[in-house]
């Protein structure tokens, strides 16, 4: 799945180059999207007491974007178990082969008190599916 958005103004430095902590949210944006089109809100897993808080990120950058670049993220999940998702992520400019960055979220299934809890089963198979399907 590829998430597709230009790059704004407020991203970039005083050079118009894409400050490195931009790229957080391109993640965020990418995942939202990967569920979305599993046909999966965040919103309603979470009004369900579903939560897939963050808690490891990794990015490694290699070529700067742009102001007025068009950005990609490609999202796919490359771990799942009962109470562990990871996704990995591929950030590139619209049209280069090769990646501006790629990273991965490490996220807990928690409960809206904060306690780890398992995916509901049905929700398991759904992304255990997806997860398939990508490898």
């Amino acid at each position: 799945m590829i998430s597709r958005f230009p790059v704004r103004y407020a991203e970039t430095d005083q050079m118009g180059v894409v400050h490195h902590a931009a790229y957080v949210p391109w993640l965020e944006q990418g995942r939202v999207d990967w569920l979305a089109e599993l046909g999966v809100s965040y919103a309603e897993l979470e009004r369900s007491g579903v939560y897939f808080p963050v808690v490891g990120l990794e990015l490694a950058y290699r070529r700067a974007l742009r102001f007025g670049d068009t950005v990609g993220v490609e999202t796919r999940l490359s771990e799942l178990a009962s109470r562990l998702l990871v996704f990995a992520y591929r950030v590139f400019r619209e049209g280069d082969a090769e990646p501006a960055a790629t990273g991965r979220s490490v996220h807990v299934p928690q409960d809206a008190a904060g306690r780890v809890r398992r995916l509901p089963e049905d929700l398991y198979e759904r992304l255990k599916a997806a997860a398939e399907r990508e490898t």
